[in-house]
């Protein structure tokens, strides 16, 4: 049985299939490329509120380490696999070799909802993970981070259980982290801007003029808020269609993206936003739109609604958010549709969290101006890149930037050689 069996590891899998047909990389050398170095699955068991003992299961997956450590967030998610994990964390891999950072991918997860757990319940948790973990991760072995359902908070009980372990300070296993113990200023918008700093370079390679364009955005957290915040207030995009896990909403006037932004932090999601229209998620992703961005969870551009979409640029802000099927259709469409594949489109994170990992090794911190201004400039050089070899090349923006990303990788792996 293939232990990563796993729809979103399929679909990695497939990925990389085709861009290692495309590069003719030898046989023997696809199975090290493709397999995780290492996998690790731990039970987490913790007292509940109530008195009762609970076990909850979780997963870190490292991906190779030939470039240096490996990177990459924890989520907290009812529907985390080892699969999934094992996926992103390829995913990861071609993501910071095309971003140039001496980095392997890595990911880890633990299958819960932490909406069900109280603060002291969600701790427990963290903190049990990270002693899980402790053997297997460390500042120049695997490095942390937040993802989906964790955050800063979750990141200091990460770090401060390591720590104890260590007996001294070590705010460079984990990034994401408050600013007050060593995070950087600029990482919890680092994703988002970067989506955003990229729609604006692929608007001025198609000769688009922003204030006259409408953008949907499928996610509203720190991605596709601070995306939706910075295209609407600094570029006059107009925000026609937004939605979260508990709505979908379209107003082909703009939504407010302020008013909404209060609405979540009251109710808790855009669920009952009185300035707009319910809509389903289908609906959603089919609206007329320049720009449309999934910035949530992964495979919701399919087959079946790829044909149907109506966008002229597809920015992915989430990991994994076009099947293979769909990336058939929407390279027929390639005079349509400008995709900004997710390995470019998010790496904005990673890149911030490299910035992180760099001041705490040397103690010595940044302004939020410098992070920011080293963000656009490492995501300027990757678009760049992934840009001149698909016009040089013919072929699709996603084959485009993960043969640069997997060709780094390979270097590596042959430099290195086979031990023993």
């Amino acid at each position: 049985m293939d232990i990563y069996d796993d729809p979103a590891f399929h679909m990695a899998r497939e990925q990389f299939r085709l861009v290692s047909e495309y590069l003719e990389l030898d046989e023997n050398l696809r199975q090290r490329l493709v397999l995780p170095k290492r996998a690790v699955t731990v039970t987490l068991p913790i007292h509940r509120d109530d008195g009762r003992i609970e076990v909850f299961h979780g997963y870190r997956v490292q991906h190779h380490l030939a470039l240096g450590p490996t990177k990459g967030g924890t989520r907290f998610h009812p529907n985390v696999s080892l699969g999934e994990v094992a996926a992103l964390a390829m995913w990861m891999s071609w993501k910071c070799a095309l971003a140039g950072l001496p980095y392997g991918g890595a990911k880890g997860g633990v299958t819960l909802d932490p909406a069900q757990l109280s603060l002291r319940e969600l701790e427990a948790v963290s903190r049990r993970y990270m002693q899980e973990m402790n053997p297997f991760v460390g500042p120049r072995t695997d490095i942390m981070g937040p993802d989906m359902g964790t955050g800063e908070q979750v990141m200091a009980w990460f770090m401060d259980t390591y720590s104890v372990y260590q007996g001294y300070s070590v705010p460079e296993i984990v990034t994401g982290k408050p600013v007050s113990i060593g995070g950087t200023v600029g990482r919890r918008e680092a994703t988002g801007r970067g989506v955003a700093y990229l729609i604006e370079r692929a608007m001025n390679t198609l000769k688009m003029t922003p204030n006259r364009c409408t953008a949907v955005i499928q996610g509203f957290g720190n991605v596709g808020g601070v995306a939706a915040e910075w295209l609407s207030h600094h570029d006059g995009i107009r925000i026609v269609g937004l939605g979260d896990a508990s709505a979908s909403l379209h107003n082909e006037k703009g939504i407010d993206i302020a008013a909404a932004q209060e609405h979540v932090r009251r109710q808790g999601g855009l669920a009952g936003f009185p300035g707009a229209d319910p809509i389903t998620q289908d609906e959603l992703l089919t609206l007329k739109c320049d720009v449309l961005i999934p910035a949530a969870l992964e495979r919701v551009i399919t087959g079946e609604n790829a044909g149907r979409l109506q966008c002229r640029i597809l920015a992915e802000g989430a990991n994994g958010p076009t099947t293979p099927e769909a990336d058939q259709i929407l390279f027929q469409r390639w005079d349509e549709i400008f995709v900004i594949p997710d390995i470019l489109c998010n790496s904005g994170g990673v890149i911030v969290s490299y910035f992180e990992w760099v001041q705490d090794l040397q103690n010595l911190f940044w302004r939020e101006t410098e992070v920011t201004d080293r963000l656009f400039r490492i995501l300027e050089q990757a678009f760049g890149a992934m840009l001149k070899r698909a016009r040089t090349r013919s072929i699709p923006h996603r084959l485009a930037a993960m043969s640069i990303g997997v060709e780094r990788v390979v270097a590596a792996k042959q430099a290195r050689g086979l031990f023993p």
